[in-house]
């Protein structure tokens, strides 16, 4: 059974930092891209990072680069996202998504571009 299971979520003041993770099981992870991605209520889903499968290449949209860094440790078929400077529209569910390869950015934010899904991570970002 494939699961990914996404933790590190809370609620931080602006200009906070959080630390997601998502934890990978029954898919050989390193052969995958790894993505977070971001829904806030009422708004599309939204891409904010990829790694490659070896976390030699690092992708991010425009508006996400220099506050936002992902990683992956292969040895413990984990992916995180590291998030800094926190703004309060930043708050949303936080997914991690996996694919075979990467792909071209417009695509990026389609949910059907990923091939498995975690659950969820709530991330509020308030004073």
């Amino acid at each position: 059974e494939v699961r990914l299971v996404e933790s590190g979520g809370g609620v931080v003041q602006p200009g906070g930092s959080l630390r997601l993770s998502c934890a990978a099981s029954g898919f050989t992870f390193d052969d995958y891209v790894m993505a977070w991605l971001r829904q806030a209520p009422g708004k599309e889903l939204e891409w904010v990072s990829a790694i490659s499968w070896n976390g030699e290449n690092k992708y991010y949209p425009r508006s996400m680069r220099g506050r936002f860094i992902i990683s992956r440790d292969n040895n413990k078929n984990t992916a995180f996202l590291q998030m800094n400077n926190l703004r309060p529209e930043d708050t949303a569910v936080y997914y991690c998504a996996a694919r075979l390869g990467i792909t071209i950015e417009e695509d990026m934010g389609l949910r059907k571009t990923w091939k498995f899904w975690g659950q969820g991570t709530q991330v509020a970002v308030s004073s």
